[in-house]
């Protein structure tokens, strides 16, 4: 039984070994033995990273802009009627979304023409618009960026292949291995990224649109709050 057991041992240290050893292998086929090989890894890394940070941390704060209380309008339409405009600016100070901060500056302006405070409401609204729309382009840019990074990946690995088979004796499968590896997975990774960075891309602008449409619902339900006295 000792014997056994310890073969048993044996042959699974063995295997374990083996298994890593081969995980190290395409690890360091990938890597490759050049500079430009490295740098085209780290790069793609890079990218990918970026492109799931900005994906998480603009679905978080899209999905907070987008949190607004049905009832948010009926409370302001009870203050503005009742004449209480403190308690409406309480209100969207206490509420933290582009629509609350779109319908206090109307509250700011309210005693002047509907045009100015239409307009008022607009440029609040813009400016939350590019708040909301921070880092979508730089996502977008990455969803292009990545297939280009692999494709040079790809060149230079077939570049390095080409240099092999020139300067050796005997043009075997090892010695193309390599730079078709590295060639290959260089252009999968760049397409991973780009599948990511473009998924996420349309989802947020999904979700964006959302957003945006609430604030224009709200924007007009607020001047015709303004305009009812005068029907």
């Amino acid at each position: 039984m000792t014997f056994t057991a310890f073969l048993n041992a044996f042959i699974f240290l063995q295997t374990t070994t083996t298994t890593t050893t081969e995980t190290q292998s395409l690890l360091d086929s990938f890597l490759g033995n050049t500079i430009s090989s490295m740098v085209m890894f780290f790069v793609l890394v890079f990218l990918s990273i970026a492109a799931v940070y900005i994906i998480i941390e603009r679905y978080l704060t899209l999905t907070r802009a987008g949190q607004v209380d049905h009832n948010f309008m009926n409370s302001i339409r009870a203050s503005v009627e009742s004449g209480n405009l403190q308690a409406a600016k309480a209100l969207c100070q206490s509420v933290d979304s582009p629509m609350a901060r779109m319908v206090e500056k109307g509250l700011d302006r309210i005693g002047k023409p509907l045009d100015d405070i239409n307009k008022a409401i607009e440029n609040v609204g813009n400016l939350e618009l590019l708040k909301l729309e921070r880092n979508l382009s730089t996502l977008a840019s990455i969803s292009g960026l990545g297939p280009m990074f692999g494709l040079l990946g790809t060149v230079l690995g077939l570049i390095l292949s080409f240099q092999d088979m020139s300067t050796a004796t005997n043009v075997t499968p090892q010695v193309l291995s390599g730079g078709i590896y590295q060639a290959l997975t260089s252009t999968a990774m760049g397409l991973i990224v780009s599948i990511v960075a473009m998924a996420g891309y349309n989802v947020l602008v999904s979700n964006l649109d959302k957003v945006v449409y609430k604030m224009e619902y709200t924007a007009l339900q607020f001047m015709d709050l303004l305009q009812e006295p005068t029907r």
